[in-house]
């Protein structure tokens, strides 16, 4: 503490000089910019953390041993610290909240300063003493100080969250952070610098995202949440941080010494809601049901929290272009528990509980789509979380186990009982819409029609009027859906993990050092059973498709439906495992900060259909059911180096520089690889034009996948400068410049993909073609076990780059709170996760996906250019106020650029396909920018004990519809048209009564 020891000498002389200038509000900012910044965060991410310094006025009184005590409402017992002899003092783990310190001085004199610990940061308290007077001159505990796990740190407490129009899930709230784009994507998260599918969602120390696929699954109700804590970038090596985006971490509210409980009731009628421009035309009514309550089991030392959630959909009058269809109804509940207990007072433990269950029906009805396509669904969710933390001295341990559990169950309302798909069983093509999910085709347009456009279109028309839709001048048209539900698909997902951390405080010489060791352990698992309804999904082609030479109808069947000798495959399991072993160091010398820190990973992957056989070349044999060690990415390969500089130039002015590397590590690879996808593939079943069986085969890329030897495991490389002012006690200011390389990308590729050379639309590099085969013995490994000619290999020449500029403001007033950011970026390459399908609002697999799937796939073929998260402009403004009339007016701005995005034509490179084959460089077409305002008001009433609250929350008060998700397809009528547009302007109310 030698630094803050040099400043409270200098902010003392500086006070003296100074008196007559009311010094509190002068020399306050500049010690609080000073002091707060630079102090170090804690390892424990769930809580945050009290510091500072006693100054003896004199110079020469002792400030050792004086005992520093803080107490808070959502502490079982108070913690207590004594000073060191330079008069520092720490104390660590505190949860989230409003806390008292008090000091105990040696003059028998007790002062008492308020501060708000927020997660992941530092508070400090800091002031002079003399034995006949004691001169605070620091305001303490901040609110808009940001001492995180990374240079880029957001923190907001619930009363930010609460007062503000965010919604009521955790995905809802992300829409806050600034930076981040704003989304209403359902699935795909939004992005920051990085794909949406690397993001990080933390929950009571517990990863939300789903296994495999990385998007945020669970959807906990911010009603819950008590703080909340972003890391954008410039992470260290703290908490085992590797997300190629950002990281959110929050935490659950905790009990007190004194019962509360609070119930809510909120509505959204259909008739509440603006009409939507686009999509399907439904009635919705939507509910929330919201209660909690909290107390002690064992005052001071037990406390207890449980809330209880009930979202209710119900759907009616619903319209497509086919006519009406069913009533569509959500119905969950859920229910949460928490225990904080506190055995001594150097000993914190939590632990919390959620269970949730879903139900759903009449869902996944498109506007081109018949009623009898809709799904059923059931989902279970369980998180369990313990985390613990023990003070000994300036030493701590501390640990944090999770589990998050969660099951899906999609059951089509049509189910085909009577339709058994069998191979060689010819298709009756005069019902096509009784035997599966029938692809209504649609005409093929343009002056210049081909000898194959003619020869489609002639087996079209007769589907069209059969099966297609009256449209708005009376006439026939195609592109719809029409028939059941293609499949049943039962999906269970898994996630365990433990943490060990080990933190201390050293002075050594000139420099103090807070020093952090951890190590975690984490598992992930999937279990799959996918069966088709009836022939599942049938797509016609006319006899002109290139990948299915003479075939007129395609059916894609879920090889788990055919029996084979009376057996059924059964589900198929993969899963993988990641050990970390983190070390950071926070150095402080003079005016400068150093972090130097690396968080070292090993990845393992388990497939299941192979066992170890060392006198095989391919090193397995065939074990259907078995699981095996797929690939293995080592200690070696995954060193992330996390290393910062902070320079004080002066007392209320800091610069800081970064470097942070990350090893992403979401990953579909270990079931999209799977050896057992091979008795559990997608079966391409093709006819002739009148439905006579031809020929049948897994889907291309769908079996068990060899990996090429030497890969370097996906990384992302990222340097940030910066800096932060404290303009005022209130005022915050915060810029920085970061550039992101990604790059070493992983795909699923043809073995002789570098050997195709000059071909339609395309041609290999003459670097790449160098390399040759990506394994050279792969015939001789596929004579042993079989699998595919597609291989798991490194992106030749894959790459993500992404510059930002940023600028923020934070305005903490008595009754007031303001943040305003500004963002320009640049995030362009050729692999872009977040656009591998038509549609990318979804669970897409991570390192196999079109991309790359043969020619006009491959990283040469127009893929370099914007990505499809590149918004250069990110403005953001929100805020709340409180009136003299017990009132809160809450306010939300968002502005941002439209999303890249690029024709898609397969014909380019002489193929009918288009999916994923691009016509054009990546993001040459920009769609509109979208702005709106959100806007709330809460009325408090207190009546006795109580408190009666109503709330009005308007999302898109201007109704601004802007259209997103352009179709891509140059042959599709709709090219270029929006397919979903941000959600129409809605009022929400609410009562809610409090004790």
């Amino acid at each position: 503490m030698k630094k803050e020891r040099a400043r409270f000498a200098a902010c003392y002389l500086s006070k003296q000089v100074r008196q007559a200038w009311n010094p509190v509000n002068v020399i306050a900012p500049i010690c609080l910019a000073t002091a707060v910044l630079s102090s170090p965060a804690m390892a424990q991410q769930q809580t945050g953390s009290i510091r500072g310094q006693i100054a003896a006025g004199d110079g020469t009184t002792s400030v050792a041993g004086i005992e520093v005590t803080a107490t808070s409402a959502v502490m079982p017992k108070p913690r207590t610290a004594t000073t060191r002899e330079d008069g520092s003092f720490i104390m660590p783990f505190l949860l989230p909240g409003e806390y008292t310190v008090s000091f105990a001085l040696p003059n028998g004199q007790t002062k008492e300063f308020a501060t708000r610990v927020m997660l992941e940061q530092a508070s400090a308290i800091n002031f002079v003493y003399s034995p006949d007077n004691t001169e605070v001159i620091t305001i303490t505990g901040s609110p808009f100080v940001t001492t995180g796990n990374s240079s880029l740190t957001n923190s907001f407490g619930a009363d930010v969250i609460q007062s503000l129009p965010t919604g009521q899930t955790y995905r809802d709230m992300l829409k806050i952070l600034p930076g981040v784009e704003y989304s209403e994507n359902s699935t795909l998260g939004p992005s920051a610098g990085g794909s949406g599918v690397d993001n990080s969602y933390g929950f009571d120390g517990v990863d939300l995202s789903m296994p495999m696929f990385g998007n945020l699954s669970s959807e906990p109700s911010t009603h819950d949440i008590a703080n909340v804590s972003v890391d954008r970038g410039g992470a260290k090596a703290i908490g085992f941080n590797r997300s190629g985006g950002f990281s959110v971490n929050s935490v659950s509210k905790s009990g007190t010494n004194e019962f509360h409980g609070s119930l809510e009731y909120r509505i959204q009628p259909s008739s509440f809601s603006a009409t939507p421009k686009g999509g399907v035309i439904q009635d919705t009514d939507q509910t929330w049901i919201v209660g909690s309550i909290s107390g002690p089991l064992i005052e001071d030392e037990l406390f207890f929290y449980g809330s209880f959630y009930r979202p209710e959909v119900e759907g009616s009058s619903k319209t497509t272009v086919y006519g009406p269809a069913k009533d569509y109804n959500s119905e969950r509940n859920e229910y949460f528990g928490k225990l904080t207990w506190a055995p001594t007072d150097d000993i914190l433990l939590n632990a919390s509980l959620r269970d949730s269950e879903r139900t759903v029906t009449g869902s996944s009805i498109g506007e081109y789509e018949t009623d009898s396509v809709s799904v059923g669904s059931e989902s279970n969710l369980n998180i369990y979380s313990i985390d613990g933390s023990w003070l000994l001295g300036d030493s701590s341990i501390s640990f944090k186990y999770g589990k998050y559990e969660e099951d899906f169950i999609d059951t089509p309302d049509t189910e085909l009982t009577g339709v058994t798909p069998v191979i060689g069983d010819s298709l009756d093509i005069t019902r096509l819409d009784e035997l599966g999910y029938f692809s209504v085709p649609s005409l093929r347009t343009g002056d210049d029609l081909t000898d194959e456009d003619l020869q489609f279109n002639a087996g079209a028309i007769g589907l069209i009027e059969s099966y297609g839709y009256i449209d708005d001048d009376g006439s026939y048209a195609g592109g719809g859906g029409v028939g059941a539900y293609s499949q049943y698909n039962r999906q269970s997902f898994e996630r365990e993990s433990f943490e060990l951390a080990f933190d201390t405080e050293k002075m050594w010489g000139n420099m103090y050092h807070t020093i952090h060791v951890g190590a975690k352990w984490s598992e992930i698992s999937e279990e799959l059973a996918r069966l088709s309804n009836g022939w599942g999904t049938i797509s016609y082609v006319g006899g002109v498709d290139d990948e299915y030479p003479g075939a007129y109808y395609v059916a894609s069947v879920q090889q788990m439906s055919l029996a084979v000798d009376g057996e059924v495959t059964p589900a198929i399991i993969s899963s993988s495992e990641s050990y970390n072993f983190e070390i950071n160091d926070t150095i402080e010398h003079g005016d400068f900060t150093y972090n130097i820190g690396v968080l070292v990973s090993k990845d393992v992957y388990y497939g299941q259909g192979l066992k170890a056989n060392s006198s095989n070349v391919s090193g397995y044999e065939l074990a259907p059911g078995h699981k095996y060690k797929m690939y293995t990415v080592d200690w070696k390969d995954m060193i992330q180096p996390r290393l910062g500089v902070t320079w004080e130039y002066q007392d209320e002015s800091t610069v800081f520089a970064n470097y942070a590397s990350y090893n992403p590590n979401a990953s579909s690879l270990a079931r999209a690889a799977s050896w057992d996808r091979n008795s559990r593939a997608t079966i391409e079943v093709q006819f002739d034009e009148d439905g006579n069986y031809l020929t049948s085969g897994a889907k291309a890329g769908s079996s068990g996948k060899f990996f090429a030897d030497n890969m370097s495991p996906r990384r992302i490389d990222e340097y940030t400068i910066g800096a932060t002012r404290a303009v005022s006690n209130n005022l915050m200011l915060r810029s920085h410049v970061r550039f992101r390389y990604g790059s070493h990308f992983w795909e699923d590729m043809p073995n002789d993909a570098r050997l195709y050379g000059d071909y339609e639309g395309g041609s290999v590099p003459d670097n790449i073609a160098d390399r040759g085969l990506y394994i050279d013995n792969l015939d001789e490994l596929r004579e042993e076990v079989g699998g595919s000619s597609y291989v798991v290999a490194e992106v030749d020449g894959g790459q993500t780059k992404y510059w930002e500029w940023s600028t923020e403001a934070e305005w903490f007033g008595e009754r007031t709170y303001l943040n305003a950011s500004y963002t320009w970026s640049h995030y362009y390459g050729n692999f872009d996760q977040d656009n591998t399908t038509s549609g990318n609002d979804a669970n897409t697999f991570i390192g196999s996906s079109y991309y790359g799937d043969g020619k006009g796939r491959m990283p040469w073929d127009n893929r370099y250019g914007n990505l499809i998260g590149d918004k250069p402009h990110k403005v953001k403004v929100f805020g709340y106020y409180t009136t003299d009339w017990d009132a809160n007016i809450g306010a939300y701005f968002i502005f941002q650029s439209g999303e890249a995005w690029t024709a898609w034509d397969g014909t380019v490179y002489g193929y009918s396909s288009s999916t994923s084959r691009y016509a054009e460089p990546a993001g040459s077409r920009r769609g509109a920018s979208h702005w709106q305002v959100d806007l709330n008001y809460t009325q408090d009433w207190n009546i006795s004990d109580y408190t009666l609250k109503f709330r009005a929350d308007v999302f898109n008060v201007f109704n601004k519809q802007t259209g997103y998700n352009y179709d891509p397809y140059v042959s599709n009528e709709t090219f270029g048209e929006p397919r979903s547009y941000y959600d129409p302007r809605r009022l929400q109310l609410s009562v809610t009564m409090q004790f």
